[in-house]
Parts: C-alpha cells; sequence; structure tokens
C-alpha cells in the first residue's frame, strides 16, 4: 500500500502560484525521481511534501493523514529530508552530525541514550563512514560529506528519505557513490526514496518511478521507460533527443542533440547512419579504384 500522495495541492510564494492542483502518489519501497526543467517546481513540490513548505491549498497525506497538521516532531519521526548543499558547523565530527538525527526521538535533556548512540553508529556503518567517524564533516570530500548527511538523515529511522539534488557540486565518481548508496537503502533497508534529480540518465538508472514536471504540472509519470520519450523531452525540456538503452541494463538513455523546433541540429543515430554510408560509398569507391589500377595493369 502506497502511503504518501498529495490531493489537490496548491503551492504558492506569496501570490504567485508556483503549483496547482497537484495529485501525485509515492510509490512505497521504491525510488522516485522528480525531473523537469529549471524552475518547473520540481524542488518546491519536494519541500511541500516534506513539510518545509506550508501548501496554498489541498494537502500532503501520510498514512491518511495531514503532514502539516502534525508537529514537526511528530513528522520528523515519519520522514526525513536532505536539503541542497547542507552546511554544518565547522569542526562539528561525521557522528556528532549524525546524532543530531536523533533529536526527534531524544526527551527530557535531550541526552544520547543507548539505544540512540547504537542507531548512530549503525547510520555511520551502513553508509561507510566509519573510518571518518571522528572526522571534522569540512574536512571531506563532497562525496564524504554527502554519505556523512545521509547518515543523519538515515538516524532518524524513518521508512521515508527525501532528498533535493543529492548529487549538485560533486565529480562523476562521487556522483555515483551517492546513488550507488541510495540503491543500497532502498534494496537492502526498504527505504522509500523521493528525490530531485538533475540529470535525466541518473534517473532513469537509479529510479523505479519518474515524475515530469513543467510549470507545477505533472506532464507525465511512471516506470523509466513510459516517461523517457521524445515527446517528453519536447515538452518538458524543449530539446531534441535520441533515446537509445543502456547496453548493460536495457534502461533509455537520453543523449540530446539539439533544441526543440530546431533544424541544425542532427540526431546521432541518423547521423551514424549517414556515416556509416559513407564509409561503404567510400569503400566500393576504393575497391572499384582498385580493380580497375588492376585491369590496367593487367
Amino acid at each position: 500500500m502506497d502511503r504518501l500522495h498529495t490531493k489537490q495541492l496548491d503551492i504558492a510564494y506569496e501570490e504567485r502560484t508556483i503549483v496547482e492542483d497537484l495529485n501525485i502518489t509515492i510509490p512505497s519501497g521504491k525510488i522516485t525521481a522528480l525531473v523537469g526543467a529549471n524552475g518547473s517546481g520540481k524542488s518546491t513540490i519536494l519541500k511541500t511534501m516534506a513539510r518545509i513548505m506550508k501548501p496554498k491549498k489541498g494537502g500532503v497525506f501520510l498514512d491518511g493523514q495531514s503532514i502539516h497538521r502534525q508537529s514537526t516532531k511528530e513528522v520528523a519521526k515519519q520522514l526525513a529530508i536532505l536539503p541542497q548543499n547542507p552546511t554544518a558547523p565547522e569542526g562539528l565530527t561525521v557522528s556528532e552530525l549524525v546524532s543530531y538525527g536523533r533529536f526527534p526521538h531524544q526527551k527530557g535533556f535531550g541526552l544520547l541514550s543507548k539505544e540512540d548512540k547504537d542507531i548512530v553508529r549503525w547510520a555511520v556503518d551502513v553508509t561507510g563512514m566509519v573510518e571518518f567517524a571522528e572526522r571534522p564533516v569540512d574536512q571531506l570530500s563532497g562525496g564524504q560529506r554527502q554519505r556523512a548527511w545521509i547518515s543523519m538523515a538515515l538516524a532518524q529511522m524513518t521508512d521515508l528519505l527525501f532528498l533535493d539534488e543529492p548529487t549538485t557540486f560533486l565529480d562523476m565518481a562521487h556522483q555515483l557513490e551517492v546513488l550507488n548508496l541510495l540503491r543500497k537503502l532502498n534494496e537492502q533497508e526498504k527505504r522509500t526514496i523521493v528525490m530531485v534529480v538533475h540529470d535525466l540518465n541518473h534517473a532513469t538508472q537509479y529510479a523505479h518511478h519518474m515524475v515530469a514536471i513543467k510549470q507545477g504540472k505533472v506532464i507525465c509519470e511512471g516506470s523509466p521507460d513510459h516517461v523517457m520519450t521524445q515527446d517528453m523531452l519536447r515538452q518538458v525540456f524543449g530539446i531534441e533527443a535520441d533515446i537509445l538503452p543502456d547496453p548493460r541494463t536495457g534502461v533509455p538513455l537520453c543523449f540530446p542533440f539539439g533544441l526543440a523546433g530546431g533544424h541544425a541540429a542532427q540526431s546521432v543515430v541518423s547521423s551514424l547512419q549517414e556515416r556509416s554510408g559513407r564509409k561503404l560509398a567510400a569503400g566500393e569507391a576504393s575497391r572499384e579504384g582498385a580493380l580497375a589500377s588492376s585491369a590496367a595493369g593487367r
């Protein structure tokens, strides 16, 4: 049973409506990727679903209850969010940062119980951060830093994890490091993960469910095979692209070659076909020339 959904959700900044009449359901136990062009409203939707922003109308419902009618502490026991580019106080160690994830569960003076400490150690271990546990967060690499923040989110012990562009500003190796960790958490820890993703090919490779958003409206949603189409790319991103299957997994991958409506661009597929045709023609011409030279020599 799917636990989280929105109903007739409107979101606004002051008087300007960004999202209107949004109705989406997040599949439980899956990774969902929200995709769209800059300014499409995907991060705004994520923040509202995680109760960081308040809707103008409608609601976000978790297990049938509106999350905006619950206390912050109660919601924090059910879902965790990692915003874009979080920063930690200077000198704060990884273990100290992760311990903050236990705040929603603490009582009294806020001292860590034995259970809290065990959970912190587990969160550090499952994200592969044991060797960095006592190192200041500001001395870590980009990928290590993101893993430390994910550890903190895991320490909240929630089934739902929200991430806003978790690979932003990371190099390719660190991007894969973070994405592989999220896949591991989904597969082994059964976490439901919702993330805003900038790279479409990362979305198709790591998500089970995609939601394509334009100007605050859902254009299409479903499996990567269903969502990643040339029509969607034209409508949502304004680009022309070839869609080819990943040779290892078969998931659809996007190879842009021009802006939608442009005439100067050429598809990768047609370019390869044309190039192949030229090579064949050149080969035939070369063979014919060789035969002609041989005949002349005789």
